[in-house]
């Protein structure tokens, strides 16, 4: 996607005189890839790292000053952009520097949310991709049958049947699939660390997966605040009693991630076609069919990512706002842990080893022998490195 957007404003006859100018381009798209990336998947890697000795010596620094990094090697991009301005050539110049900046803001950036949402388990990642690409094709059979009013001048095929249509087989769609998926543990279950294809830690998919028994209470707790559902409950006391007892009758057997669905699925068919509007309106300013000729009969990565870029931004969103239960793992722990002074790290794995050979899971001696060993080579608060 990046590739084609880059060419879309690329003047070639002007970049003759204008040596490495292209390559400042992908440098900053690889300086917003590390901070992006390494951000979003900062817990998971630092699991890896700590595993060897070898590869926190060599990745440690880059984990505990990763911003710090980030802005440096932006700031020499910044520098090397400066010093490289020709004269002729500074309306272009600045106008490429302003255009690669608003493709890492308006594209890169929000489709870098589908890494997160990996992470907190591959369904996060696949059920709204899914969503859309239903969307589309529901869409395209409910016009192409039924299609007769116009929806926007931008896209003259876009009909309202389609549309609806659209609307109404995603929302089905996305209960039955979202069930089905949510009965495997292998697309629900969150990744602490990089692994894709290891056994997961978690046995049975979590909470928010496993179906149970839902009134008209229960649906509402999974979206609203605590003060609106007590708002709800008052005005449901109000009822008469025979109105009260019917609304008591109505349970739906679902796991909440069902629900979650359709709000996936509101916005899959409702907004996020309006991407593929930006994108059509986009294509029309620059005169162009496609934004380019990757796939064959469809046009380039962009053209089929329009609206998934749109997507991905809100399923970060909403599994953020409604879902994430901010648990404690191993990786966050690692993360904090590493903030710390050297000496209150050793302080730490002193306590952890008292712990642990408390609970019986290390030897009797494990913290006798680990604080010797301390003791020979560092003095709490004057912190001696053995590799010295």
């Amino acid at each position: 996607m990046v590739k084609e957007l880059f060419q879309l404003a690329r003047e070639a006859q002007r970049e003759r005189s204008l040596p490495g100018f292209r390559a400042q381009q992908w440098y900053f798209y690889f300086v917003a890839a590390f901070w992006v990336y390494v951000r979003f998947i900062k817990n998971n890697l630092i699991v890896e790292i700590t595993s060897s000795a070898a590869l926190s010596r060599l990745l440690g620094t880059m984990i505990r000053r990763h911003t710090l990094i980030s802005f440096s090697l932006y700031t020499g991009g910044f520098v090397a952009f400066v010093l490289t301005l020709n004269k002729g050539a500074y309306t272009y110049q600045f106008g490429q520097f302003a255009w690669t900046h608003m493709i890492l803001m308006t594209v890169f950036l929000p489709s870098s949310f589908f890494v997160s949402n990996i992470f907190e388990g591959i369904i996060w990642f696949l059920l709204p991709c899914a969503l859309v690409i239903v969307n589309d094709i529901a869409a395209y059979l409910a016009g192409f049958f039924f299609g007769r009013t116009p929806l926007i001048k931008l896209s003259p095929k876009k009909t309202w049947e389609g549309f609806i249509g659209g609307f109404v087989g995603t929302l089905i769609a996305s209960w039955f699939l979202s069930g089905w998926m949510s009965q495997s543990a292998w697309l629900t279950c969150p990744r602490t660390d990089l692994s894709i294809f290891q056994p997961m830690e978690c046995t049975e998919p979590p909470e928010t997966f496993q179906p149970r028994d839902f009134n008209a209470i229960d649906i509402l707790s999974l979206f609203a605040e605590h003060k609106f559902i007590k708002g709800v409950e008052f005005f449901h006391n109000l009822l008469p009693a025979d109105v009260q007892s019917w609304i008591n009758s109505i349970h739906i057997h679902a796991a909440p991630m069902q629900f979650h669905a359709i709000a996936l699925a509101l916005f899959a068919s409702a907004i996020a076609p309006f991407g593929g509007f930006f994108a059509s309106g986009f294509k029309r300013g620059f005169n162009i069919k496609d934004f380019g000729h990757s796939i064959p009969g469809h046009g380039g990565m962009t053209d089929r990512m329009d609206c998934q870029v749109v997507m991905a931004t809100f399923s970060y969103i909403y599994y953020h706002a409604f879902t994430d239960r901010s648990a404690i793992t191993l990786g966050s722990v690692l993360t904090i842990a590493l903030k710390l002074k050297a000496s209150d790290q050793i302080e730490l794995f002193l306590h952890m080893a008292h712990i642990l050979e408390s609970q019986g899971y290390l030897p009797p001696t494990t913290s006798k022998a680990i604080s010797g060993i301390v003791d020979d080579g560092v003095e709490l608060g004057n912190t001696t490195r053995y590799d010295e």
